[in-house]
């Protein structure tokens, strides 16, 4: 299983990026995907995640900034980051919840990071 995240770069304070993860490999079904980040120096945390059936959670730092979406069929998910801030920037990290095959317990799958930096 692998889990590609691609649309990271930079941008100025204020602006927009989308990031994009596809998932592949032998996948059986995917329960939630997300975003995480980890900036320089501090840890890893949550940004966004998306049930199956399309319930999404925030981290408070990017509601109503943020959007999460996802494509079931094609097995991807996106962040639809606006009015991006410094402390915005991190490596964006893609991570999947996926049973790999039938009747096998679900694991937590991750992508390498994609780099976010919001400067002027």
């Amino acid at each position: 299983v692998q889990l590609q995240a691609s649309g990271g770069g930079l941008v100025q304070p204020g602006g927009s990026l989308r990031l994009s993860c596809a998932a592949s490999g032998s996948i059986f079904s995917i329960n939630a995907m997300g975003w995480y980040r980890q900036a320089p120096g501090k840890q890893r945390e949550l940004v966004a995640t998306i049930t199956s059936g399309g319930i999404a959670n925030y981290a408070d730092s990017v509601k109503g900034r943020f959007t999460i979406s996802r494509d079931v069929a094609k097995k991807m998910v996106f962040l639809q980051m606006n009015s991006l801030k410094p402390e915005d920037t991190a490596n964006y990290y893609c991570n999947a919840d996926l049973i790999p095959h039938p009747h096998m317990r679900s694991v937590d799958y991750w992508g390498k990071g994609t780099l976010v930096t919001v400067s002027s």
